[in-house]
């Protein structure tokens, strides 16, 4: 795998060879999904989160594009691990926390400029992200949700709800903490 983009751009990493719940995010994916980001948002002023983060590829691509404050969450303890471990490696300031996403947010007293949320695809309660990100009020006003998902998932009819990318089978619905937005 490697950071497409930025100031590490090129740079690659090895994830561990058994990851049986991680799909990580396909570089086209990632391609459009920065691509979306970098036209909108003023990345070294966000404070980002990154559920379910995998093999913390969405936090590197942040960092490398100039983000400092970053947060990721994941339970699995070998790809926390991999993850605190490969941020060291490429000299990126991160905090870990290996916990359950669910129990993370259910807990959680900060807000954030932007977060990502890569579940694994056949996990129940997927759908119930942005119910529980909004309702915990985790974004700053004019922050974003980016929530990757299947076509088996439509946000279309959500509050907040903005646009949708797709990439093939990944798709990106995009929230962001607007007023107007609320419906």
């Amino acid at each position: 795998m490697r950071i497409i983009g930025g100031e590490k751009g090129g740079l690659h990493f090895q994830p561990p060879a058994n990851m049986p719940h991680t799909r990580p995010t396909t570089d086209l994916a990632k391609e459009g999904l920065f691509n979306i980001i970098e036209n909108n948002l003023d990345l070294t002023s966000l404070k980002t989160l990154d559920i379910f983060g995998g093999t913390g590829s969405i936090s590197y691509e942040l960092a490398s594009r100039g983000v400092t404050d970053l947060t990721t969450v994941e339970k699995d303890p070998t790809m926390a691990a991999f993850i605190t471990k490969t941020a060291a490696e490429l000299d990126i300031s991160l905090k870990v926390h290996r916990m359950d996403v669910f129990k993370y947010l259910e807990q959680c007293t900060e807000k954030f400029n932007f977060i990502f949320a890569d579940a694994p695809y056949g996990m129940p309660n997927i759908d119930k992200l942005p119910q529980i990100i909004f309702e915990r009020e985790l974004l700053e006003k004019e922050g974003w949700l980016v929530l990757e998902h299947t076509r088996n998932l439509d946000f279309k009819k959500f509050s907040y709800y903005r646009s949708e990318r797709n990439y093939g089978t990944t798709i990106f619905s995009i929230f962001i903490n607007r007023e107007e937005l609320k419906k």
